[in-house]
């Protein structure tokens, strides 16, 4: 078993992006990653895979 799995919040990434909560959940239900609230947990992959989508967005 695995206990010391780094986890993240939607808030603190968000923060972290300097962007609202609700963008990074917006973003999670198109990567269908499972979020629904800024206090929701996120793990490390999938913090990276919303960094690449809203960089990706941004850039555009």
């Amino acid at each position: 078993m695995v206990f010391n799995v780094a986890r993240l919040r939607v808030k603190e990434l968000a923060e972290v992006l300097g962007v609202d909560s609700a963008e990074v959940i917006a973003t999670c239900t198109l990567l269908k990653i499972a979020a629904s609230s800024p206090l929701s947990s996120l793990s490390i992959e999938q913090s990276k895979q919303i960094i690449d989508h809203i960089h990706k967005t941004d850039n555009f």
